[in-house]
């Protein structure tokens, strides 16, 4: 048996297994036991008995054949937990498997060995919840790997599996991506099924993938994407993703630099890393930079608030007697959207729509892509709740059952109020935001994919203080292909380590270089 599961992507882990290198049976038990020695606390669920009988029954001419894969919380197997990263739903059971991780598992031949922790509902962009405790970074112990799809990331970059799947309604797969130096693609809305429990609301979720190279998110896009009668929003798989990489001609390709996006503020040192890894890839690859100005709202609030609606719909008849279940984000967050949520913000939330719209397609006729930053900064603490400083309101008003009670009491006369004076919701909204912009900033830099539904990619781009950052690099939609090319281009002429520096140390494996 190996000592460590396989620590280089998960498509060359195929061809060991093809050439008889490796076992599908030996690598999931490497696999199994590596999860169950690992301090990262980045898998909710493992059902070893499941992935061993799937390791044994492998088929390696598939495209994932015997790759032993986590499956982020909230997704469904049938028959594994189906919590929503909750206490409210701690007993529920899947009673059915969703359709892109059928297709991964069936059609792509992946092993699943348990499902990777998320935030709660996915509502939140860090690693901590009620159910699962703090999940940690595997390149700084203690630090956070983001959200929701927060333990794929730790997963993957950790070296427990080479692959796992994501979703990314605001920034879930990039953000971590960004925050522990992995490659987070989030394709075009309805690239990959989000069926069959499909809400439309919010109109922004996208299904994908943690990957450690670029090869292996496009082939999960090979297995994965396509049409699905249950998601009417899910679009064609043009197909060969994997077999045309490397195909788009890059040179003179016209790209705009805007390290920082949407108003959000860069921590000290993030932005000149940008840009020097901005200037490599244009270097690498014979792009022309473009200067442009992009004006975009900051649309995370109403947003945020509008999302809830699912939620509610889910709880039914439980809420709110099941708030106190809840992490105080989250409960806060519902109870303010059922008190200042309506029609006028609803009208406000759609204006932004369109302004955001209208400016990323203004910039889209001038430039092909547009190079950002994933993240403001490097990973903050593993146990933040948010990504604002202390002593926000919401720190005050979760501080004790007193202030809760209080906090709710005042939401409940905010609400008859808004009755009399609609306007007044949005008002005290965009007071909110201007009091503590740093609320809204965590995601700010990638909503606008998710909004305006083109691709988007987080590119690993180095490192501030030691820990990663990300480049996130949009185009039109539809040109997915073409950021995998990017990345590619990236990926080759300069790229990053296969997973966190302390995995690859600790098995013996050369830090900048495949594993």
């Amino acid at each position: 048996m190996p000592d460590t599961p396989w620590l280089d992507d998960a498509c060359s882990l195929v061809e060991a297994f093809r050439a008889g290198d490796r076992s599908p049976v030996e690598e999931t038990e490497a696999t199994i036991a590596a999860i169950e020695a690992s301090d990262l606390n980045c898998f909710s669920f493992l059902d070893p008995e499941r992935a061993l009988e799937a390791a044994r029954t492998a088929d390696v001419s598939k495209p994932f054949g015997g790759v032993p894969a986590g499956i982020k919380e909230l997704d469904q197997v049938e028959g594994w937990p189906d919590t929503g990263a909750s206490l409210v739903y701690e007993h529920r059971r899947a009673d059915h498997t969703n359709e892109a991780v059928r297709r991964f598992l069936t059609d792509g031949g992946a092993v699943p060995v348990g499902l990777t922790t998320a935030s709660e509902f996915g509502g939140l962009n860090v690693s901590v919840t009620k159910l699962n405790g703090v999940t940690h970074n595997p390149w700084q112990h203690g630090r956070t790997v983001g959200g929701s799809s927060g333990g794929s990331a730790s997963a993957v970059s950790g070296g427990l599996v080479s692959i796992a799947t994501g979703g990314d309604g605001g920034g879930s797969i990039r953000i971590p991506a960004g925050y522990t130096g992995l490659f987070g693609m989030k394709g075009t809305y309805g690239r990959i099924s989000r069926g069959p429990h499909a809400f439309f609301r919010p109109g922004t979720v996208v299904c994908g993938s943690l990957a450690r190279s670029v090869r292996d998110a496009a082939r999960h896009y090979d297995v994965c994407a396509g049409v699905d009668p249950r998601d009417p929003s899910s679009l064609p798989n043009p197909g060969n993703w994997e077999a045309n990489l490397g195909t788009t001609d890059l040179k003179g390709r016209k790209v705009a630099i805007l390290p920082a996006i949407a108003g959000v503020r860069l921590e000290d040192g993030v932005e000149q890393r940008i840009r020097a890894a901005a200037a490599d890839l244009i270097a690498a690859t014979g792009m022309v930079e473009v200067d442009i100005t992009l004006e975009l709202p900051n649309l995370a609030a109403q947003w945020a608030m509008g999302n809830l609606s699912t939620l509610l719909a889910e709880f039914g008849p439980m809420w709110p007697k099941c708030a106190p279940l809840l992490t105080d984000e989250v409960a806060l967050g519902a109870f303010m959207s059922q008190a200042l949520y309506n029609l006028n913000i609803a009208a406000v939330a759609e204006a932004q729509r369109l302004e955001a719209n209208e400016a990323m397609a203004a910039a889209f006729e001038k430039v092909d892509y547009i190079l950002t930053t994933t993240n403001p900064g490097p990973a903050f603490a593993a146990d933040a709740t948010t990504s604002s400083p202390a002593d926000t309101f919401v720190d005050r008003a979760k501080a004790s059952p007193a202030a809760r009670g209080a906090f709710r009491g005042l939401l409940a006369s905010l609400r008859m109020v808004n009755g009399v004076v609609p306007k007044m919701s949005n008002a005290l909204v965009e007071a909110v935001v201007d009091k503590v912009p740093d609320l809204v900033t965590m995601g700010g830099l990638t909503i606008i994919s998710n909004i305006y539904g083109n691709p988007a990619v987080s590119i690993p781009a180095g490192t501030v203080n030691g820990l990663p950052v990300g480049l996130q690099v949009l185009a039109r939609h539809h040109r997915d292909a073409e950021l995998f090319d990017v990345g590619l281009a990236y990926e080759r002429e300069i790229g990053w380590d296969r997973v966190a520096p302390p995995v690859a140390a600790a098995a013996g494996v050369e830090v900048g270089a495949p594993a």
